[in-house]
């Protein structure tokens, strides 16, 4: 699932920061339930990792309790985040 699409998708533009508070909020919301309901493993990783990104996605262990191979890949998506941001902090 291209990550581009589901911007568009949840916020109606590829730069979330041009939107007021409440639309941010419904856009957030929407992603949230659709989390929530999505089956496919790859859409719900992808969905996943854009809560993520807006520091929204539950904890792996919580968004994938009966799925241990996406909670793995959640894991490692979360510790190289976790890598690539204080690499980024150290650059100074």
């Amino acid at each position: 699932m291209d990550l581009d699409a589901l911007l568009l998708h949840f916020f109606g533009t590829d730069d979330p920061e041009t939107l007021t508070a409440t639309e941010f909020d419904r856009a957030a919301e929407q992603m949230k339930v659709a989390f929530g309901v999505e089956r496919e493993p790859g859409r719900k990783f992808a969905l996943w990792t854009l809560l993520h990104a807006f520091d929204m996605a539950p904890l792996p262990a919580e968004a994938f309790a009966k799925e241990p191979e996406l909670r793995a890949a959640a894991d490692e998506y979360m510790s190289a985040a976790f890598r690539l941001e204080r690499f980024g902090d150290s650059d100074g």
